[in-house]
């Protein structure tokens, strides 16, 4: 099987792994706004959180990466962290500013990165680096428990203290990370204007 031909690859076990993943996201609203059955949107969204773990391991112990794959998995992250934001704001868990100020880094990057790199002949996107995947993390993290921190009970105190910290944490570190693929784009607008010249 050539590169490209292994690079164009749909029906893989890492690809079901995150299209399962986007199938849960209105599944989880559901759970949250509707019945507010939080202890399995909770389990919900944890096996979520090893799902996007284990299509990463998959992808890379069974050589299973595609292109689709590297659309999906951090397309999945980002729909469940788009929920997961708008139904703790709905239920006032989290204040409104929380919930904008993440998505909001995500609009500026999808109006200023996609059509550079389309101009320079690269993909929509640029690879997912380790920032970025440990501001998800903290995200991914923080939401189950803030929604135990909603509760009373025992855990709700130190659920709060650690939810929020992963919280500040990871909207800290997903900011960075768009910091990052802002300075990426830049180097590259100027590798290309150096070749061009040269």
């Amino acid at each position: 099987m050539s590169v490209n031909s292994a690079e164009d690859r749909i029906w893989t076990v890492p690809n079901a792994l995150s299209l399962a993943r986007l199938l849960g996201v209105p599944v989880f609203l559901w759970l949250v706004l509707g019945p507010k059955a939080d202890a399995w949107a909770i389990g919900l969204l944890a096996l979520a959180g090893f799902s996007d773990w284990l299509d990463g391991k998959l992808a890379r112990a069974w050589n299973q990466t595609s292109r689709l794959g590297r659309i999906l998995d951090p397309l999945a992250d980002r729909l469940y962290i788009l929920a997961t934001l708008f139904g703790l704001a709905m239920r006032e868990i989290i204040p409104w500013w929380l919930a904008v100020g993440i998505p909001l880094r995500d609009l500026l990057l999808l109006a200023i990165v996609p059509p550079i790199l389309r101009r320079l002949g690269y993909g929509p996107a640029l690879p997912v680096h380790f920032l970025g995947k440990a501001a998800t993390a903290n995200l991914l993290y923080a939401f189950p428990l803030l929604f135990l921190a909603s509760h009373t009970g025992w855990y709700s105190v130190p659920a709060a203290v650690f939810g929020w910290a992963f919280a500040i944490w990871g909207t800290g570190l997903y900011w960075w990370a768009g910091a990052l693929y802002v300075v990426q784009v830049r180097q590259l607008v100027k590798g290309a204007k150096t070749a061009q010249k040269g």
